[in-house]
């Protein structure tokens, strides 16, 4: 199938792209970007007075997946996340149980590869069940797809355990982020 994006202002910062433009995708892969593309389409879409954007990114989201399903699941936070723009999110670890373990972030990951609408990178939590009291294995969490850490709403209020929470955060810092 061939769709026919026309006159798009298309916006892209890591081009510094913000131009008046046509788009061409086949098969949902973008063949062509360019000022007047004439070709026979199955869909044209007039873009005029809207604005075409690389996916977004969602830092910090809920899916609330495994436990809390009735309040939001991975397929259905995936759907509400694509209809807004974003391709790429990231789920907080306020989920019971949390992900305080490979084998728990190993199970959020398998659910979002059987869903897959869009990229979804978990945070681990910092704290094993977001209790504040014992760390993470910070290396196993990262070495199983963890994105960053955060205990997210649940503070960790003793400062020996934030301390050692980010000298573990250095260590592995080159591949996530820690957030509070």
């Amino acid at each position: 199938m061939k769709l026919l994006l026309k006159n798009g202002k298309l916006i892209d910062y890591k081009t510094q792209t913000d131009t008046i433009t046509d788009i061409l995708i086949e098969n949902g892969v973008i063949k062509e970007i360019d000022k007047d593309i004439n070709c026979n389409a199955d869909k044209i879409i007039d873009c005029t007075n809207f604005i075409i954007i690389p996916g977004m990114i969602d830092m910090h989201c809920h899916l609330r997946e495994p436990g809390f399903e009735y309040k939001e699941t991975i397929e259905t936070g995936s759907k509400s996340a694509v209809c807004g723009g974003f391709t790429t999110i990231c789920p907080m670890p306020n989920t019971k149980p949390t992900p305080d373990s490979a084998i728990i972030l190993e199970k959020i990951k398998k659910e979002a590869k059987r869903v897959n609408l869009c990229n979804i990178l978990p945070y681990s939590s910092v704290t094993k069940g977001e209790k504040g009291e014992e760390l993470v294995d910070f290396e196993e969490m990262k070495n199983a797809g963890a994105i960053g850490f955060s205990d997210d709403g649940m503070p960790v209020v003793n400062s020996k355990i934030m301390r050692q929470a980010m000298i573990e955060a250095d260590k592995v810092r080159k591949f996530c982020c820690f957030t509070l």
